[in-house]
Parts: C-alpha cells; structure tokens; sequence
C-alpha cells in the first residue's frame, strides 16, 4: 500500500497469536522485494482501548514508535474488514483513533505533540520553539533556529524559503545524527506558502527522503504554528500530494486526514 507514494509491505501478524518476529537482515530484504520504505504488522493487542497492535520496521530493520501514512492504511484495511468506520491503533508512541471520511481517505487523530525538551528528546534544555541550532557561519547560516515538536517519534522542522533550493541529500543525514539528538531526528523543511498551505519535504531517520511523512506533516504545522507563522489548520504539501493537518484546539489533538492506496497482494519469500 502507499500513502501519498509512502510506500508499505504490511502483514497481518494476529493469525501467529504473537508478535511477528523479523530479523534486520529479513526487513532489508523484504524492504528490497516490496520496493517499500517501511514494513507494518497488524498484531493482536492486549491492551484496553484498543482494536489491534501496529509494528513498524523502517528498512535498514530499525523499529520505530510512529507512522502517520502507514496509520491510515492500516486503519483502511481493518476498517474495511469490520465493516465500521472507526478504529483503535495502538502503537509504541500510544493509541491512535482512526476515522474512515472517504471511500479511500482516512483521518488519524495523532494525539497531542510532546514538546517539552526532554520529551523530543534533545540532549540539553533548551526552547523547543526554536532551538539553538544553526547550519553554516554563524553571522550567515544556511539554516537555523528550528522548532522541534515529538509526534510519536522526534522532528525538528527547519523554516525556509524555498525548499527546491535545499540541499536535502546533503544535510539531511547531518542533521539526523547530530549530537543534540540522542534518538536521531526525522528533520523537516519547511517552505510557508500562506497560513495554512505549508511545502514540506522531510529526510527520514534511518530511512532518508521520501515522498511523504504523515507525522512530518503534523509536526511541521505544530512549529511553525508556534512560531506564529501559521495557523492551526493547513494543507501540508510533499512530494506525493496533499494533507490536511489540523491542531485542535479544544484537546490539543493533531488530526491528519489524507489518501491511501493499495497497490498488490502477495505473497514473500523470507
């Protein structure tokens, strides 16, 4: 399946009875056979609130906390099934409420962003709004300040003024690794249209550019939203189309709402 060109190998692990073991090197070959930026599993939860477990693998066989357009296939998928419209993800970020708005639209209600320096995590105390980071001289910076927000997994949101102009290949892996980031960092450039259309391209941890980045998305509106550059209602464009993010003000909930599709059903050999 894909989600704005995000593309996902997802198995449905519930019928094991228990959580589907892969090693890395079985994840980076599933990864190369799918053509996909990420493997998901559907597994079986034991948790209250809650209607099935997701696992997420990027790739390279790392594990990771969320996914916001694997979320909405998932959600898809098993909404079909159930003949219902809504559904209870849980995740290792927390539990994720899914709704069905379209024959292949879905709106994930991402919960509230965690923004206090600790839980992005940044090594040091420091605003999250726009943290002390600077690329290039430092009376000229190629690019500094940006704001940093946790959606399930860490972002730091960079704001620029053309993102077709930023040398994302090159400083994207920089900026994952650097020191202020003991989990790494999914690192997000951000080009602001008007106040609620954003141009988004994001490097990946462990995963590098893609096409989109659901919980990038919603990070990218919840910085510059507290930069007072935008508002809290956007349309979010990468290079795969178009999300609607919105920041709710009456829960501070972030809801991402956008398309799926899927593409194949097999089988892997593994």
């Amino acid at each position: 399946m894909n989600g704005l060109g995000n593309q996902f190998a997802i198995f449905d692990a519930r019928v094991l009875g228990q959580p589907l073991v892969l090693t890395p090197a079985q994840i980076t070959a599933i990864g190369q056979q799918a053509s996909c930026d990420q493997i998901l599993a559907i597994e079986q939860t034991k948790t209250p609130g809650a209607d099935i477990f997701m696992r997420i693998w990027n790739a390279d066989g790392s594990e990771v906390g969320a996914c916001g357009n694997g979320t909405r296939c998932v959600a898809w998928l098993v909404i079909n099934e159930r003949a219902e419209d809504e559904l209870r993800i849980e995740t290792k970020g927390g539990i994720l409420h899914a709704t069905k708005i379209g024959e292949h639209q879905v709106c994930v209600d991402m919960g509230k962003p965690r923004l206090h320096w600790q839980e992005i995590p940044l090594e040091e105390r420091m605003d999250t709004r726009r943290i002390d980071l600077k690329v290039g001289p430092q009376d000229a910076p190629v690019l500094a300040l940006p704001g940093a927000v946790n959606m399930g997994n860490p972002h730091i949101v960079f704001v620029v003024d053309d993102v077709e102009q930023v040398a994302i290949s090159r400083l994207g892996p920089m900026l994952e690794f650097h020191p202020l980031f003991p989990e790494q960092a999914n690192i997000g450039f951000a080009e602001i249209r008007a106040r609620d259309e954003i141009r988004l391209r994001v490097w990946e941890r462990d995963a590098g550019l893609t096409k989109a980045c659901g919980s990038g998305a919603c990070a990218a509106l919840v910085a510059t939203c507290r930069q007072g550059l935008t508002d809290r209602c956007a349309t979010i464009i990468v290079d795969g189309g178009e999300l609607q993010i919105e920041w709710r003000t009456t829960d501070d909930h972030v809801l991402m709402s956008g398309p799926i599709e899927l593409e194949f059903e097999g089988d892997v050999a593994f």
